[in-house]
Protein backbone atom coordinates (compact mmCIF):
# COMPACT_ATOMS: atom_id res chain seq x y z
CA UNK A 1 0.00 0.00 0.00
CA UNK A 2 0.93 3.75 -0.70
CA UNK A 3 -0.14 6.88 -0.56
CA UNK A 4 0.12 9.40 -2.96
CA UNK A 5 -0.88 13.32 -2.25
CA UNK A 6 -1.06 15.52 -4.82
CA UNK A 7 -0.95 19.13 -3.89
CA UNK A 8 -2.31 22.13 -5.73
CA UNK A 9 0.65 23.61 -6.98
CA UNK A 10 1.16 20.22 -8.47
CA UNK A 11 -1.87 19.95 -10.43
CA UNK A 12 -1.89 23.12 -13.05
CA UNK A 13 -2.34 21.63 -16.25
CA UNK A 14 -2.58 18.70 -18.17
CA UNK A 15 0.77 18.16 -18.34
CA UNK A 16 0.54 17.66 -14.97
CA UNK A 17 -1.86 14.98 -15.10
CA UNK A 18 -0.52 13.34 -17.22
CA UNK A 19 2.84 13.26 -15.24
CA UNK A 20 0.63 12.20 -12.15
CA UNK A 21 -0.37 9.26 -14.47
CA UNK A 22 3.17 7.99 -15.06
CA UNK A 23 4.20 8.04 -11.53
CA UNK A 24 0.84 5.98 -10.57
CA UNK A 25 1.83 3.60 -13.20
CA UNK A 26 5.19 3.23 -11.61
CA UNK A 27 4.18 3.37 -8.31
CA UNK A 28 1.98 0.38 -9.05
CA UNK A 29 4.95 -2.01 -10.20
CA UNK A 30 5.40 -2.11 -6.63
CA UNK A 31 2.77 -1.64 -4.82
CA UNK A 32 -0.71 -3.32 -6.21
CA UNK A 33 -2.84 -0.90 -3.87
CA UNK A 34 -2.52 2.93 -4.35
CA UNK A 35 -4.60 5.67 -2.85
CA UNK A 36 -4.41 8.81 -4.29
CA UNK A 37 -5.32 11.80 -2.42
CA UNK A 38 -6.03 15.02 -5.01
CA UNK A 39 -6.47 18.28 -4.01
CA UNK A 40 -7.91 21.50 -6.43
CA UNK A 41 -6.04 22.36 -9.65
CA UNK A 42 -3.98 25.13 -8.96
CA UNK A 43 -5.96 28.68 -8.87
CA UNK A 44 -9.69 26.77 -8.55
CA UNK A 45 -9.99 27.36 -4.98
CA UNK A 46 -9.00 31.06 -4.58
CA UNK A 47 -11.32 32.03 -7.96
CA UNK A 48 -14.01 29.99 -5.41
CA UNK A 49 -13.08 31.94 -3.01
CA UNK A 50 -13.40 35.34 -4.66
CA UNK A 51 -16.95 34.12 -6.28
CA UNK A 52 -17.90 33.39 -2.80
CA UNK A 53 -17.59 36.84 -2.03
CA UNK A 54 -18.78 38.22 -4.45
CA UNK A 55 -21.88 36.60 -4.20
CA UNK A 56 -21.96 37.72 -0.46
CA UNK A 57 -21.47 41.29 -1.58
CA UNK A 58 -25.02 40.59 -3.78
CA UNK A 59 -22.48 40.78 -7.00
CA UNK A 60 -23.11 38.75 -10.01
CA UNK A 61 -20.01 39.11 -10.43
CA UNK A 62 -19.75 35.71 -9.18
CA UNK A 63 -20.73 33.75 -12.36
CA UNK A 64 -17.88 35.56 -14.17
CA UNK A 65 -15.01 33.86 -11.74
CA UNK A 66 -16.82 30.40 -12.26
CA UNK A 67 -16.67 31.01 -16.51
CA UNK A 68 -12.88 31.93 -15.37
CA UNK A 69 -12.66 28.43 -13.94
CA UNK A 70 -14.64 26.61 -16.75
CA UNK A 71 -12.33 27.51 -19.34
CA UNK A 72 -9.38 26.19 -17.97
CA UNK A 73 -10.73 23.16 -16.94
CA UNK A 74 -12.14 22.58 -20.52
CA UNK A 75 -8.58 23.02 -21.37
CA UNK A 76 -7.35 20.24 -19.70
CA UNK A 77 -9.71 17.93 -20.64
CA UNK A 78 -9.58 18.82 -24.23
CA UNK A 79 -5.47 18.34 -23.62
CA UNK A 80 -6.45 14.72 -21.66
CA UNK A 81 -9.12 12.90 -23.73
CA UNK A 82 -10.11 11.99 -27.26
CA UNK A 83 -12.80 14.13 -28.44
CA UNK A 84 -15.52 10.80 -28.54
CA UNK A 85 -14.44 10.70 -24.48
CA UNK A 86 -14.77 14.29 -23.86
CA UNK A 87 -18.17 15.30 -23.93
CA UNK A 88 -19.06 12.53 -21.29
CA UNK A 89 -16.41 14.34 -19.04
CA UNK A 90 -17.76 17.99 -19.81
CA UNK A 91 -20.77 16.93 -18.79
CA UNK A 92 -19.76 15.80 -15.24
CA UNK A 93 -17.84 18.75 -14.77
CA UNK A 94 -20.28 20.89 -15.77
CA UNK A 95 -22.98 19.30 -13.35
CA UNK A 96 -20.85 20.36 -10.64
CA UNK A 97 -20.27 23.86 -11.73
CA UNK A 98 -24.36 23.80 -12.13
CA UNK A 99 -24.54 23.17 -8.49
CA UNK A 100 -21.87 25.49 -7.80
CA UNK A 101 -24.10 28.80 -9.28
CA UNK A 102 -27.20 27.02 -7.46
CA UNK A 103 -25.48 27.79 -4.07
CA UNK A 104 -23.54 30.91 -5.24
CA UNK A 105 -27.26 32.15 -5.98
CA UNK A 106 -28.61 31.32 -3.08
CA UNK A 107 -25.47 33.53 -1.08
CA UNK A 108 -26.17 36.25 -3.62
CA UNK A 109 -30.06 36.57 -2.74
CA UNK A 110 -29.38 36.30 1.03
CA UNK A 111 -26.08 37.95 1.24
CA UNK A 112 -24.43 36.26 3.55
CA UNK A 113 -22.01 33.20 2.82
CA UNK A 114 -21.68 30.90 6.08
CA UNK A 115 -18.37 28.99 7.01
CA UNK A 116 -20.60 25.97 6.34
CA UNK A 117 -21.80 27.09 2.80
CA UNK A 118 -17.64 28.40 2.19
CA UNK A 119 -16.95 25.25 2.93
CA UNK A 120 -19.49 23.31 0.44
CA UNK A 121 -18.20 25.51 -1.96
CA UNK A 122 -14.60 24.48 -1.53
CA UNK A 123 -15.20 21.51 -1.57
CA UNK A 124 -15.80 21.78 -5.22
CA UNK A 125 -12.53 22.26 -6.40
CA UNK A 126 -11.08 19.06 -4.64
CA UNK A 127 -13.80 16.97 -6.55
CA UNK A 128 -13.65 18.49 -9.77
CA UNK A 129 -9.84 17.41 -9.48
CA UNK A 130 -11.45 14.09 -8.44
CA UNK A 131 -13.05 13.57 -11.69
CA UNK A 132 -10.54 14.50 -13.97
CA UNK A 133 -8.15 12.71 -13.18
CA UNK A 134 -10.30 9.36 -12.08
CA UNK A 135 -11.78 9.61 -15.69
CA UNK A 136 -8.25 10.25 -17.17
CA UNK A 137 -6.85 7.09 -15.42
CA UNK A 138 -9.91 4.99 -16.11
CA UNK A 139 -9.45 5.59 -19.92
CA UNK A 140 -5.80 4.65 -19.86
CA UNK A 141 -6.47 1.42 -18.59
CA UNK A 142 -6.18 1.52 -14.73
CA UNK A 143 -8.68 -0.23 -12.39
CA UNK A 144 -10.07 3.28 -10.47
CA UNK A 145 -12.33 3.77 -7.96
CA UNK A 146 -13.18 7.08 -6.71
CA UNK A 147 -14.23 7.38 -2.97
CA UNK A 148 -16.97 9.57 -2.28
CA UNK A 149 -17.51 9.65 1.01
CA UNK A 150 -15.36 11.52 3.48
CA UNK A 151 -13.33 9.77 5.72
CA UNK A 152 -12.25 11.98 8.16
CA UNK A 153 -14.06 12.52 10.75
CA UNK A 154 -14.29 16.02 12.99
CA UNK A 155 -15.30 16.46 16.46
CA UNK A 156 -15.63 20.47 18.45
CA UNK A 157 -13.43 20.52 21.61
CA UNK A 158 -13.98 22.51 24.69
CA UNK A 159 -13.07 25.63 22.95
CA UNK A 160 -15.28 25.30 19.92
CA UNK A 161 -12.82 24.29 17.99
CA UNK A 162 -13.37 21.15 15.39
CA UNK A 163 -10.36 18.87 15.56
CA UNK A 164 -9.76 15.61 13.92
CA UNK A 165 -11.36 12.86 15.98
CA UNK A 166 -8.52 9.88 15.01
CA UNK A 167 -9.62 6.69 16.10
CA UNK A 168 -13.20 7.12 14.28
CA UNK A 169 -11.61 8.37 11.15
CA UNK A 170 -9.05 5.42 11.44
CA UNK A 171 -12.02 3.20 11.76
CA UNK A 172 -13.93 4.87 8.99
CA UNK A 173 -10.62 4.60 6.27
CA UNK A 174 -10.53 1.06 6.99
CA UNK A 175 -13.98 0.42 6.07
CA UNK A 176 -13.65 2.40 3.21
CA UNK A 177 -10.68 1.77 1.79
CA UNK A 178 -8.48 -1.10 3.44
CA UNK A 179 -9.74 -4.15 1.22
CA UNK A 180 -10.21 -2.43 -2.32
CA UNK A 181 -7.50 -3.08 -4.88
CA UNK A 182 -5.98 -0.73 -7.56
CA UNK A 183 -6.25 2.82 -7.72
CA UNK A 184 -8.47 4.44 -5.09
CA UNK A 185 -9.09 8.77 -5.31
CA UNK A 186 -10.08 10.63 -2.80
CA UNK A 187 -10.60 14.53 -2.43
CA UNK A 188 -8.16 15.81 -0.06
CA UNK A 189 -8.88 18.14 2.35
CA UNK A 190 -12.33 17.15 2.70
CA UNK A 191 -14.08 16.21 6.32
CA UNK A 192 -17.17 15.39 7.78
CA UNK A 193 -18.39 17.34 11.42
CA UNK A 194 -20.18 15.64 14.32
CA UNK A 195 -23.77 16.41 12.89
CA UNK A 196 -22.75 14.88 9.11
CA UNK A 197 -21.81 18.25 7.45
CA UNK A 198 -19.42 18.59 4.85
CA UNK A 199 -16.04 20.68 6.11
CA UNK A 200 -12.50 21.34 4.96
CA UNK A 201 -9.42 20.37 6.67
CA UNK A 202 -7.09 23.64 6.93
CA UNK A 203 -4.55 24.07 6.73
CA UNK A 204 -2.98 21.47 4.15
CA UNK A 205 -5.87 19.57 4.11
CA UNK A 206 -4.34 17.24 1.21
CA UNK A 207 -1.31 16.92 2.83
CA UNK A 208 -3.08 15.74 6.71
CA UNK A 209 -5.95 13.45 4.42
CA UNK A 210 -3.03 11.65 2.66
CA UNK A 211 -1.23 11.07 6.59
CA UNK A 212 -4.44 10.00 7.81
CA UNK A 213 -4.93 7.49 5.20
CA UNK A 214 -1.99 6.34 5.20
CA UNK A 215 -1.42 5.78 8.95
CA UNK A 216 -4.71 4.02 8.89
CA UNK A 217 -4.16 1.95 6.57
CA UNK A 218 -0.90 1.21 7.73
CA UNK A 219 1.63 1.98 4.31
CA UNK A 220 5.06 1.81 3.21
CA UNK A 221 5.17 5.22 2.34
CA UNK A 222 3.46 8.43 1.57
CA UNK A 223 4.92 10.71 -1.51
CA UNK A 224 3.45 14.69 -1.11
CA UNK A 225 3.86 15.57 -4.71
CA UNK A 226 4.35 19.69 -4.72
CA UNK A 227 5.27 22.36 -6.74
CA UNK A 228 9.28 22.50 -4.89
CA UNK A 229 12.57 19.60 -4.72
CA UNK A 230 11.76 19.13 -1.78
CA UNK A 231 12.74 20.64 1.61
CA UNK A 232 15.36 23.21 1.36
CA UNK A 233 18.45 23.75 4.10
CA UNK A 234 17.21 27.34 3.61
CA UNK A 235 14.94 29.81 2.23
CA UNK A 236 16.90 29.81 -1.47
CA UNK A 237 15.27 33.49 -2.12
CA UNK A 238 17.91 34.36 0.37
CA UNK A 239 20.57 32.20 0.64
CA UNK A 240 21.91 31.40 -3.51
CA UNK A 241 23.70 27.96 -1.62
CA UNK A 242 20.51 26.84 -0.42
CA UNK A 243 20.00 22.65 -0.84
CA UNK A 244 17.73 20.29 -1.25
CA UNK A 245 18.13 18.21 2.06
CA UNK A 246 18.40 14.61 1.24
CA UNK A 247 16.14 12.73 4.27
CA UNK A 248 15.00 14.55 7.89
CA UNK A 249 13.85 12.84 10.59
CA UNK A 250 9.87 13.54 11.86
CA UNK A 251 11.23 16.23 14.73
CA UNK A 252 13.57 17.78 12.23
CA UNK A 253 10.88 18.08 9.59
CA UNK A 254 8.11 19.12 12.40
CA UNK A 255 10.43 22.25 13.53
CA UNK A 256 11.22 23.23 10.08
CA UNK A 257 7.61 23.54 8.94
CA UNK A 258 6.79 25.46 12.41
CA UNK A 259 9.49 28.15 11.36
CA UNK A 260 8.33 28.60 8.09
CA UNK A 261 9.85 26.12 5.59
CA UNK A 262 7.89 25.34 2.65
CA UNK A 263 7.11 21.91 2.58
CA UNK A 264 3.87 20.34 4.62
CA UNK A 265 2.04 21.63 7.74
CA UNK A 266 3.18 20.14 11.13
CA UNK A 267 0.14 18.94 11.85
CA UNK A 268 -0.03 16.52 9.09
CA UNK A 269 3.44 15.17 9.70
CA UNK A 270 2.14 13.61 13.49
CA UNK A 271 -0.09 10.88 12.13
CA UNK A 272 2.53 9.59 10.04
CA UNK A 273 4.94 9.78 12.55
CA UNK A 274 3.03 7.86 15.47
CA UNK A 275 2.41 5.59 12.79
CA UNK A 276 6.35 5.32 11.37
CA UNK A 277 4.99 5.69 7.64
CA UNK A 278 7.85 7.31 5.75
CA UNK A 279 6.71 10.61 3.73
CA UNK A 280 8.90 11.58 0.69
CA UNK A 281 8.25 14.72 -0.56
CA UNK A 282 8.81 15.43 -4.53
CA UNK A 283 8.55 17.83 -7.29
CA UNK A 284 5.85 16.85 -10.17
CA UNK A 285 7.58 19.00 -12.79
CA UNK A 286 10.92 16.84 -11.63
CA UNK A 287 9.82 13.46 -11.37
CA UNK A 288 12.81 12.19 -11.41
CA UNK A 289 14.76 13.40 -8.46
CA UNK A 290 14.10 11.90 -5.51
CA UNK A 291 13.23 15.21 -3.02
CA UNK A 292 13.44 14.72 0.75
CA UNK A 293 12.52 11.68 2.59
CA UNK A 294 11.14 12.21 6.22
CA UNK A 295 11.52 9.07 8.56
CA UNK A 296 12.41 8.08 11.63
CA UNK A 297 15.56 7.22 11.44
CA UNK A 298 17.66 9.78 8.38
CA UNK A 299 20.73 8.47 6.62
CA UNK A 300 23.43 11.44 6.04
CA UNK A 301 26.73 12.88 6.66
CA UNK A 302 26.60 14.20 10.29
CA UNK A 303 26.13 18.04 9.94
CA UNK A 304 25.50 19.88 13.14
CA UNK A 305 22.27 21.27 11.87
CA UNK A 306 19.74 20.00 9.16
CA UNK A 307 18.57 23.66 8.22
CA UNK A 308 17.25 27.34 8.74
CA UNK A 309 13.96 28.60 9.14
CA UNK A 310 12.59 31.97 9.78
CA UNK A 311 9.45 33.80 10.66
CA UNK A 312 8.79 37.56 9.96
CA UNK A 313 7.94 39.64 10.97
CA UNK A 314 7.19 39.09 14.50
CA UNK A 315 6.96 41.61 17.17
CA UNK A 316 8.37 41.07 21.38
CA UNK A 317 7.08 42.27 24.40
CA UNK A 318 9.63 42.63 27.02
CA UNK A 319 8.11 43.01 30.30
CA UNK A 320 10.60 43.98 33.28
CA UNK A 321 9.94 44.84 36.76
CA UNK A 322 11.92 44.45 39.91
CA UNK A 323 8.51 43.52 41.86
CA UNK A 324 8.14 40.78 39.69
CA UNK A 325 11.26 38.54 41.38
CA UNK A 326 10.07 35.56 43.27
CA UNK A 327 6.06 35.91 42.95
CA UNK A 328 4.65 33.00 41.93
CA UNK A 329 1.87 33.11 39.03
CA UNK A 330 3.12 36.54 36.84
CA UNK A 331 4.38 34.51 33.76
CA UNK A 332 1.23 32.05 34.47
CA UNK A 333 -0.90 35.37 34.02
CA UNK A 334 1.06 36.79 31.05
CA UNK A 335 0.45 33.69 29.57
CA UNK A 336 -3.40 33.23 30.15
CA UNK A 337 -4.07 36.67 29.48
CA UNK A 338 -2.31 36.52 25.67
CA UNK A 339 -4.47 33.74 25.47
CA UNK A 340 -7.88 34.95 25.88
CA UNK A 341 -7.05 37.84 23.82
CA UNK A 342 -6.25 35.27 20.90
CA UNK A 343 -2.34 35.72 20.98
CA UNK A 344 -0.36 32.68 19.94
CA UNK A 345 3.30 33.24 21.47
CA UNK A 346 5.87 31.71 19.33
CA UNK A 347 9.03 32.05 21.55
CA UNK A 348 9.80 32.66 25.21
CA UNK A 349 12.92 33.85 26.89
CA UNK A 350 13.12 34.78 30.60
CA UNK A 351 16.52 35.81 32.51
CA UNK A 352 16.80 33.85 35.54
CA UNK A 353 16.62 36.93 37.83
CA UNK A 354 13.22 36.46 36.81
CA UNK A 355 14.03 40.00 36.28
CA UNK A 356 12.57 40.26 32.89
CA UNK A 357 9.92 38.11 30.40
CA UNK A 358 10.07 38.24 26.45
CA UNK A 359 7.47 37.07 24.01
CA UNK A 360 7.17 36.82 20.90
CA UNK A 361 4.35 36.66 18.35
CA UNK A 362 2.97 37.76 14.96
CA UNK A 363 3.02 41.45 14.13
CA UNK A 364 -0.18 41.46 13.32
CA UNK A 365 -1.33 40.22 16.96
CA UNK A 366 1.18 43.12 18.43
CA UNK A 367 -0.89 45.97 19.53
CA UNK A 368 -3.97 43.35 20.64
CA UNK A 369 -1.44 41.74 23.12
CA UNK A 370 0.05 45.04 24.11
CA UNK A 371 -3.53 46.76 25.34
CA UNK A 372 -4.54 43.09 27.21
CA UNK A 373 -1.05 42.87 29.19
CA UNK A 374 -1.60 46.38 30.23
CA UNK A 375 -4.99 45.72 30.94
CA UNK A 376 -4.25 42.76 32.89
CA UNK A 377 -1.06 43.81 34.34
CA UNK A 378 -2.09 47.60 35.90
CA UNK A 379 -2.67 46.77 39.24
CA UNK A 380 1.26 45.88 39.33
CA UNK A 381 2.57 48.91 37.23
CA UNK A 382 0.54 51.25 39.83
CA UNK A 383 2.24 49.74 42.26
CA UNK A 384 6.02 49.71 40.39
CA UNK A 385 6.69 45.75 40.47
CA UNK A 386 6.08 46.13 36.55
CA UNK A 387 9.04 49.36 35.57
CA UNK A 388 8.23 48.34 31.77
CA UNK A 389 6.61 47.12 28.85
CA UNK A 390 9.02 47.51 25.96
CA UNK A 391 7.30 46.50 22.22
CA UNK A 392 9.44 45.55 19.35
CA UNK A 393 7.95 45.65 16.11
CA UNK A 394 9.78 44.53 12.49
CA UNK A 395 11.69 41.36 13.98
CA UNK A 396 12.31 38.16 12.70
CA UNK A 397 12.96 34.85 14.28
CA UNK A 398 15.68 32.61 12.95
CA UNK A 399 16.04 28.68 14.15
CA UNK A 400 18.48 26.55 13.58
CA UNK A 401 17.36 23.25 13.43
CA UNK A 402 19.01 19.70 13.74
CA UNK A 403 19.04 16.52 16.09
CA UNK A 404 22.85 16.24 15.95
CA UNK A 405 22.97 19.33 17.74
CA UNK A 406 21.79 17.09 20.66
CA UNK A 407 24.72 16.54 23.05
CA UNK A 408 27.57 18.27 20.68
CA UNK A 409 29.39 21.40 22.58
CA UNK A 410 30.09 24.06 21.53
CA UNK A 411 26.96 24.52 18.41
CA UNK A 412 25.70 27.81 20.51
CA UNK A 413 29.29 29.19 20.92
CA UNK A 414 29.70 28.78 16.82
CA UNK A 415 26.61 30.16 16.15
CA UNK A 416 26.73 33.56 17.55
CA UNK A 417 30.48 34.01 17.19
CA UNK A 418 29.42 33.59 13.65
CA UNK A 419 26.95 36.40 14.08
CA UNK A 420 28.79 38.59 16.04
CA UNK A 421 31.37 38.72 13.16
CA UNK A 422 28.90 39.53 10.49
CA UNK A 423 27.80 42.30 13.14
CA UNK A 424 24.06 40.52 13.49
CA UNK A 425 22.42 41.96 17.06
CA UNK A 426 20.71 39.25 18.89
CA UNK A 427 17.77 40.47 21.10
CA UNK A 428 16.56 37.34 22.16
CA UNK A 429 17.68 33.63 22.46
CA UNK A 430 15.43 30.30 23.31
CA UNK A 431 16.76 26.65 23.52
CA UNK A 432 14.70 23.97 24.12
CA UNK A 433 16.18 20.66 26.36
CA UNK A 434 15.58 18.56 23.76
CA UNK A 435 18.96 20.61 22.19
CA UNK A 436 17.18 20.02 18.43
CA UNK A 437 16.26 23.80 18.36
CA UNK A 438 18.12 27.35 18.63
CA UNK A 439 15.97 30.22 17.84
CA UNK A 440 17.01 34.16 18.06
CA UNK A 441 15.42 37.08 17.22
CA UNK A 442 17.20 39.90 15.09
CA UNK A 443 15.64 42.69 13.42
CA UNK A 444 14.05 42.12 9.97
CA UNK A 445 16.05 43.63 8.11
CA UNK A 446 19.07 41.54 8.98
CA UNK A 447 17.47 38.45 8.26
CA UNK A 448 18.68 38.01 4.50
CA UNK A 449 22.14 38.06 5.64
CA UNK A 450 21.83 35.98 9.19
CA UNK A 451 20.44 33.29 6.90
CA UNK A 452 23.59 33.35 5.09
CA UNK A 453 25.89 33.81 7.86
CA UNK A 454 24.47 30.90 9.85
CA UNK A 455 24.14 28.59 6.23
CA UNK A 456 28.15 29.40 5.32
CA UNK A 457 29.00 28.54 8.94
CA UNK A 458 27.52 25.22 9.32
CA UNK A 459 26.22 23.92 5.95
CA UNK A 460 29.61 25.49 3.82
Amino acid sequence: MRVLSFGEPALKDAQSIKTLRRVASQAGETDSRLVLVVSALLGVRDALAEAAEQAAEGSGGYLQRIEAIREPILEIIRGLFSPREQSGVITAVQILLNDLEDILHGVQLIRECSPRTLDLVYSFAAQISCILISRYLDMEGFTVRAVDNPCILLWRNAHGMLQVDYQASYDTIVGNLDKAEGIQIVAGGIAQNEQGALTILQPDGGDLSASLIAAALKAELIEMWTGMEGVMSADPSYVAEAFVIPELSYQEAMELSYFGARMMHSQSLVPAMEAGVPIQIRNLDRAENPGTRICADPERKQAAIAGIASIEPVALVNIEGGGMVGVPGIAARIFATLAKAAVNIIMISQASSEHSICVVFRQQEADRALEALRAELAPEIRAKQIQNFDLRKDLAILAAIGENMRGTPGISGKLFSALGTAKINILAIAQGSSETNISFVIEKAAEPEALRTVHRAFLG
